[in-house]
């Protein structure tokens, strides 16, 4: 089956049928692409034996497995995961940042962070109350322009998130909740459809915010200066290093044109009432 994320398409092969039905779930909308894919991946178990005794799975991009074997359980989180590292690792044509991307009024925001900011949790809960989402994972920057463009992916929930947003939005597409990853309980979120996602266009950033969450705090707010900003951005990038001097002019070019913040927060609808007063015109 193909996989179309719009930027990318995925040629998957899975040997285990029960990852079919959670891929249609997510991606199933989208318009097969009219171009070969990008990549060619496969999820399948490791040996013979693992098929039967303890399953496993393994992930492979053109017979390259990049990954240690997961539980068969795992198997759909580790195709997403497969398919952030098939990106992250072979792109050099734009600079990517491991980022959230949020859009609203033409305007977008990304929000670098580190695992248990509630980088997702913030992306979801804003995707979900009228944002466009670009991704919950990567910033996918063009190196001309700087505009970030749109990747079709759902949003990756960890451990107590995935509760909290099917309370707040119980009619959204949740997969299974994937146990004891290595990055804990982990569920994904369709919170978008493809309708929604060819309507989106490459934007321009008004601002680069790195968001933390602090449980019962009121919103905090820090300006940043360039330099600041330039050293945290340019260590999110996965390819800055790849791009040399590019990359390095693309992320000057980023800070100095948009709006600079790390935030602390508590209530995701403070964040939400921040943006939408301070930063979206």
């Amino acid at each position: 089956m193909v996989v179309n994320t719009g930027l990318y398409a995925f040629n998957v092969t899975c040997a285990h049928r029960q990852i079919t039905p959670t891929v249609n779930s997510i991606y199933g909308d989208a318009t097969p692409p009219n171009t070969p894919a990008d990549f060619e991946i496969k999820v399948a178990s490791p040996s013979f034996t693992r098929r039967f005794f303890r399953p496993q799975v393994s992930f492979y991009c053109d017979q390259h497995s990049p990954f240690k074997p997961l539980p068969l359980a795992q198997a759909y989180a580790l195709l997403e995961w497969g398919m952030n590292w098939c990106i992250a690792t072979h792109d050099h044509t734009r600079l990517l940042v491991h980022a959230a991307v949020l859009v609203k009024n033409n305007q977008a925001i990304i929000f670098p962070a580190a695992p248990g900011s509630g980088k997702s949790t913030l992306t979801a809960y804003l995707a979900m109350s009228g944002w466009n989402l670009y991704s919950d994972e990567m910033a996918i920057i063009d190196l001309e322009s700087g505009f970030v463009s749109p990747l079709y992916r759902p949003v990756c929930l960890k451990n107590n998130s995935i509760d909290l947003v099917k309370q707040w939005f119980p009619e959204s597409v949740f997969t299974s909740t994937w146990k004891d990853t290595h990055k804990g309980d982990v569920a994904h979120l369709k919170a978008s459809s493809w309708k929604q996602y060819i309507q989106c266009k490459p934007t321009e950033i008004v601002a680069v915010i790195f968001p933390k969450f602090v449980a019962n705090s009121d919103l905090k707010i820090y300006s940043l200066d360039q330099l600041q900003a330039f050293e945290t951005l340019s260590k999110n990038a996965f390819n800055y290093g790849v791009l040399g001097n590019l990359g390095f002019k693309m992320v000057d070019k980023i800070i100095k044109r948009a709006a600079l913040f790390e935030i602390e927060f508590g209530e995701l609808c403070d964040v939400q009432a921040f943006l939408s007063e301070d930063i979206i015109r």
